[in-house]
């Protein structure tokens, strides 16, 4: 089940919102310019389903997603527990960065933790299965799929080099443990 946390920046152990609310959470969100949504699963997909596949599958969405945000790309990240740079990856991503474009992501299986820090406060959004979220571009975030990942995600970018981060430095996400 989605989930969203909020804390203020100094207190790890204590949120001042939790709730599972889909319309809650998407209204909390909204607040900080991130868009939100819970969409019912309208594809099903193989487990042994390729990215090809993936985005043949969900092409009526992505289109609709990629006209909305005038996104030039789409692609699939698979990340399962024995990947082989599950742990490279955890790592990079659980940094704070920046991404000079929104981060939009559709969780088509599996889940992840999104967290957002601005104006003192963090914002823990646990995504699950069925899960639309896009973060605005220069938005301080990270992300955390746990030590054994196990997601499937469509990815929308805007510049068709994909993934690109600006790391801030700022080590806050070490204090904002989400993921076991």
């Amino acid at each position: 089940m989605s989930t969203l946390r909020i804390f203020d920046d100094a207190n790890p152990d204590a949120p001042l919102v939790a709730t599972s609310d889909a319309a809650r959470m998407a209204a909390e969100l909204k607040s900080i310019g991130v868009r939100f949504e819970r969409w019912e699963s309208p594809v099903a997909i193989a487990a042994d389903a390729s990215p090809e596949e993936i985005l043949e599958a969900y092409r009526p969405y992505l289109d609709r997603l990629m006209g909305e945000t005038g996104a030039g790309s789409a692609d699939v990240i698979k990340m399962t527990p024995d990947h082989p740079q599950a742990g490279t990856l955890r790592e990079k991503f659980l940094n704070e960065h920046i991404h000079t474009e929104d981060e939009v992501r559709f969780f088509v299986r599996g889940s992840g933790h999104f967290v957002m820090h601005l104006d003192g406060k963090v914002y823990d959004a646990y995504c699950t299965e069925g899960d639309l979220i896009s973060v605005p571009a220069n938005t301080r975030h990270w992300f955390d799929a746990g030590s054994t990942p196990d997601f499937i995600a469509l990815r929308i970018f805007t510049d068709t080099s994909g993934w690109v981060a600006h790391f801030t430095g700022d080590q806050i996400s070490a204090r904002f443990p989400v993921a076991a």
